[in-house]
């Protein structure tokens, strides 16, 4: 299991950094060149990672599906994430 500073890192990450850290890690592993505490140590990071991902498309999809379309299509039910400063 990762630590726990590392956990708290992963979750500051964004999806596409998590993702993008995943891949490099499966490409390591699958490569084939790796000890093996370091690839316990990978596979780890790994699963933290994944579940990392998988939390933020669950956000994502709960988001999408509270998105609904009035009768003149502008979407409803939606709030923005960061709103403008005027």
């Amino acid at each position: 299991m990762p630590a726990k500073d590392t956990v708290a890192k992963i979750t500051k990450m964004t999806f596409e950094e998590a993702l993008a850290e995943l891949e490099e890690i499966i490409r390591r592993l699958e490569g084939g060149n790796t000890d093996l505490n370091d690839a316990i140590t990978a596979y780890e990071r790994g699963t933290a990672l994944k579940r990392h991902c998988d939390g933020k498309l669950r956000d994502a999809q709960e988001k999408i599906s509270r998105i609904k379309l009035d009768e003149t299509g502008s979407a409803t039910g939606i709030t923005p994430e960061h709103p403008k400063e005027k």
